[in-house]
């Protein structure tokens, strides 16, 4: 299904389905920070707009936020040919997996001895 045939109705359920669109697609990053800032992108961006009335304006916001969203899904695709580590803000076991048992195994840093 194409990202326009998703988009079909009336205005303000576009909107609403590109919201969530947007949203969801910034879940897919594999950096936490790329991620809360893609969330953080798109909520400021609706916000910004979330006044406006014209509905040629409307459709304009529109087509903008398609063309972030089809930038959105190129980069979240490169994204996972990059492994990396969780960070602490992320929760979950951190580091590099290493033994039978799934324990977190730290490489030692070199270069601070």
């Amino acid at each position: 299904m194409s990202i326009v045939s998703a988009l079909k109705g009336d205005l303000p359920q576009q909107a609403r389905s590109l919201y969530r669109q947007l949203l969801r697609q910034g879940e897919q990053f594999q950096s936490y920070n790329f991620r809360e800032y893609a969330k953080r992108r798109t909520r400021d961006a609706f916000r910004e707009h979330v006044n406006a009335q014209n509905p040629r304006e409307i459709q304009t916001l529109i087509q903008k936020g398609l063309k972030e969203l089809q930038m959105m899904k190129r980069q979240t695709v490169i994204s996972k040919f990059y492994q990396i580590d969780r960070l602490v803000v992320e929760g979950g076991m951190s580091g590099k997996q290493g033994g039978k048992s799934g324990d977190i195994a730290r490489q030692k840093d070199t270069g601070w001895d």
